[in-house]
């Protein structure tokens, strides 16, 4: 079995595209500003699931103009028996959004401070080719710093374990992309380093201060962070990835056990979709941050010319609605959350993406997204 399709996902294929520019959804020429989920072409969207594409599907539409639930595909495909909508699944780069918000906390308490450089916390982690880099720099994506490694051949060590420092350290080693605040670059690299930040300046371990600050606030109850474990604990389905042999022929494998720690706080977390709408809920109302650090994850560098990325989050215009937006995609499971600021409509999906890692669209999730906005 040859490696594992390793492209990049690329800000400009977001899966949530919104009007993203590589083969990603183009925003309607025109959104009404109240209208109720299309229950009809939600429910298409979704149907005649497993495909090539996907294997199952759930989706949950919210907001003051109202709600819709569903599922559709397959727990496993050797079963075939159906898809349990309220299953965990490995929720990727949404894992962000928890990080971003944790460290957020610890700004609120004047534990940590956004204009101060990483350097100053993480004494000996940087090379004297790095300019300083402030802790802002790290939450948007602006701090210049180079994408770490990992294993070459991803799924033969999928039970290994690649330790995030490792991959930092792998990442310095590169010296600098661009100088700090000139530019903006998604990538995991800065979210692994708060995680290392968060665990340096509380004394705790990442998903421990995550747990505490952001999750049992929201009362995301079947949300955790597994680490070094490759199981999903509790419900789930099975995630399966396209697979190309050496003699050409490709095929789907069950990808479902997987050791992530190298996502660590940039991508290693399971949950829900009731979750991570709870987790919609209770970040923009206000109940996990007060105003002045909330502000922080709906303001991109105005500076920086195309920039998309706040604080853990990214904006998204539709017609005349904006959304605040995060995707994930892990070898098996496509996810996204989005919202209005005001809630009146939110957007939290999970797809079993038979090639989550690919940076081309998913043909399901791009209906998804076009049902969702309407």
């Amino acid at each position: 079995m040859s490696a594992l399709h390793r492209r990049t996902f690329l800000t400009a294929s977001l899966a949530l595209g919104l009007g993203a520019a590589t083969g990603g959804l183009a925003a309607p020429a025109a959104a009404h500003s109240s209208a109720a989920p299309d229950a009809a072409a939600l429910r298409a969207a979704i149907a005649g699931l497993p495909d090539e594409d996907a294997t199952a599907a759930l989706v949950r539409i919210g907001g003051r103009d109202g709600s819709w639930r569903g599922s559709s595909g397959v727990h496993d495909l050797e079963s075939g028996r159906a898809a349990d909508p309220r299953a965990r699944f490995r929720a990727g780069s949404t894992t962000k959004v928890v990080t971003a918000a944790t460290a957020l906390h610890l700004a609120a308490e004047r534990r940590l401070d956004l204009d101060t450089p990483v350097q100053r916390y993480l004494p000996g982690l940087f090379t004297a080719a790095f300019d300083p880099i402030s802790v802002r720099q790290l939450l948007n994506h602006t701090s210049g710093i180079k994408p770490g490694d990992g294993f070459d051949d991803p799924y033969a060590h999928r039970f290994d374990t690649l330790p995030p420092q490792r991959v930092v350290a792998s990442a310095i080693a590169k010296g600098p992309d661009f100088t700090p605040g000139t530019q903006q670059r998604y990538l995991n690299i800065g979210y692994t380093i708060l995680g290392l930040l968060i665990e340096k300046v509380t004394g705790r371990p990442y998903a421990a201060e995550a747990t505490r600050r952001v999750l049992r606030p929201a009362g995301m109850h079947d949300t955790y962070f597994p680490g070094t474990d490759p199981r999903i604990h509790g419900p789930h389905n099975r995630g399966y990835q396209r697979m190309t042999a050496a003699d050409g022929t490709t095929r789907l494998v069950d990808v479902t056990e997987w050791n992530q720690a190298d996502r660590f706080a940039a991508g290693d977390m399971i949950s829900t979709t009731a979750d991570l709408e709870r987790l919609l809920h209770a970040l923009f109302r206000g109940r996990i941050l007060p105003g002045p650090q909330l502000e922080e994850m709906f303001t991109v560098p105005a500076h920086i010319e195309g920039a998309a990325f706040s604080a853990g989050l990214q904006r998204r215009a539709v017609g005349d609605r904006v959304y605040w937006c995060k995707t994930g995609a892990r070898y098996g499971y496509s996810t996204a959350l989005a919202a209005t600021r005001d809630l009146r409509r939110t957007i939290v999906y999970s797809v079993g993406d038979t090639d989550a890692k690919d940076e081309s669209s998913n043909p399901v999730i791009d209906r998804i997204v076009a049902a969702a906005v309407k």
